[in-house]
């Protein structure tokens, strides 16, 4: 009966110490990352007042022409151009696309990578005296993990090129919100006043409606309509005031500013001449509209998105093929024979064959090419729809600016024939209302075709001036 003998601790802790030497010899050959801790904020990182006026910014970042040509100083104001410009470098949610694309950047070097030899020890020590202790080393490589390795790797870069692009969409957008919440705060501080106008006539004229009622010289059916004038004006004017402080409010989130700052804005408001916006020719939209799938951003990320699913369709038929690694073997028995050989590890086709991953990457290039057509039908319907939308306000305007000199003229004279107590207080406020009105309905109109301009901005891109700029600056290709 042999007798066995137990493993000699030594030997064995040798073993294992010498396979971690050589592990970490390994890792030492191809380097090593190390590990740093990196602490979240205690507190929050907001732009201040004072951190504003120190702000710079590079113009050739932008990812429009407009604002690649723009200078950008805080010392004169911030005019639409400069909101647009801090919008792009400091909103929080680029920050975070930004970061989106530095993992997608990561994501393609990995892919990129040879994958790694794999290293085979083992070692027998036999219980029976006379004989040898075996052992056999192993080296192989994945064989199917170099074939996938270019349509993976062309995936991973179209997908970083699709990130990309949709980050320059995004930043399109940004810039967007940007200008309309201009154009918006511009026109709340220039019709305030006109509000504030409104609320003091209707105040004044049902104070004196009230003095008149008691020397019993109008009815109290008189006072109650110019109590009700009141505060339908005080309603208004507290309702912008809502409006503005929302405003101001919508563009610190979006610039990434402190709650307290008020930004300074300067440049045209509301009630500036009707030039600032004027309309865009039909030519020029029409060939924006013929080089939007070359030019909008989202479109070509969508792109660039079906054409990493194909490298991803191409890779699941390649690994429909049966997945095979090759390898060196080096070994001796416990009679001391060495052998060397190869080692091949294949798997059997039989039930799998990766047909379901197949089917799934095939559905999802489809997908794919449904949403792309999806979103460059919506791209023609918006920019006819606001096209459409900026004709009819355009005509309202042009109503409303022509009514309005007359009105404007008739309430002098009316404060003339007041003053000269030739007409009534009644006469007279509704002689200044009327204008007051038809100049804050002159102002919401131009800042709903601002708006309207800003929004062909954002589907057709540097194709359509700002509401500030009379020039159309030339069609972007990034």
């Amino acid at each position: 009966m042999p007798r066995l003998l137990p493993c000699p601790p030594a030997r064995a802790r040798g073993v294992a110490l010498a396979a971690a030497c050589a592990v970490c010899f390994a890792a030492t050959l191809t380097g090593c990352t190390t590990y740093r801790a990196q602490p979240l904020a205690s507190h929050a990182s907001l732009i201040d007042a004072n951190a504003l006026a120190r702000v710079q910014i590079d113009p050739a970042t932008m990812p429009l022409p407009e604002l690649a040509a723009h200078r950008f100083d805080p010392a004169n104001g911030f005019d639409i151009e400069d909101v647009a410009m801090l919008a792009v470098a400091n909103n929080p949610d680029l920050r975070l696309a930004r970061d989106d694309l530095g993992i997608a950047q990561a994501q393609a070097y990995s892919a990129g990578l040879l994958p790694d030899p794999q290293v085979a020890i083992s070692s027998d020590y036999p219980g029976q005296l006379g004989l040898s202790r075996a052992f056999s080393y192993g080296l192989s490589m994945d064989v199917m993990a170099l074939v996938t390795r270019s349509a993976n790797l062309h995936s991973a870069e179209a997908t970083v090129h699709k990130t990309d692009l949709g980050l320059l969409w995004q930043e399109w957008q940004v810039v967007a919100q940007a200008r309309q919440l201009f154009v918006k705060a511009r026109y709340q501080d220039a019709v305030l006043p006109l509000l504030a106008q409104q609320e003091e006539l209707a105040r004044m004229r049902h104070e004196r409606t009230e003095r008149a009622a008691q020397a019993h010289n109008v009815t109290a059916d008189v006072v109650a309509g110019t109590l009700v004038s009141l505060q339908d004006a005080r309603k208004q004017y507290a309702d912008m005031q809502l409006a503005r402080e929302q405003t101001r409010h919508d563009l610190n989130a979006l610039l990434g500013l402190a709650p307290d700052v008020e930004l300074p804005l300067v440049g045209p408001d509301a009630l500036d001449a009707l030039d600032t916006i004027a309309p865009t020719p039909d030519a020029t939209v029409d060939a924006a509209m013929a080089a939007l799938p070359a030019r909008r951003p989202d479109l070509l990320a969508l792109k660039a998105g079906y054409e990493a699913q194909e490298a991803k369709y191409r890779a699941a038929i390649l690994n429909q093929f049966p997945s095979l690694s090759v390898g060196f073997v080096r070994a001796r028995d416990t009679s001391e024979i060495y052998t060397s050989g190869f080692q091949i590890s294949l798997s059997l086709p039989i039930f799998n064959r990766n047909r379901g991953n197949i089917a799934i990457e095939q559905a999802t290039r489809t997908r794919l090419a449904d949403e792309y057509q999806t979103r460059l039908n919506a791209a023609v319907a918006d920019t006819a729809h606001l096209r459409a939308n900026g004709a009819i306000i355009a005509r309202q305007l042009a109503d409303a600016e022509a009514s309005l000199p007359p009105l404007q003229r008739s309430a002098e004279r009316a404060h003339d024939a007041y003053t000269a107590r030739s007409i009534t207080l009644g006469q007279y406020t509704d002689a200044q209302s009327a204008a007051l009105a038809r100049a804050i309905d002159v102002a919401t109109l131009r800042e709903s075709l601002a708006e309207q301009r800003v929004g062909l901005q954002a589907l057709l891109g540097s194709a359509i001036p700002d509401p500030a700029s009379a020039t159309t600056p030339p069609i972007a290709n990034r």
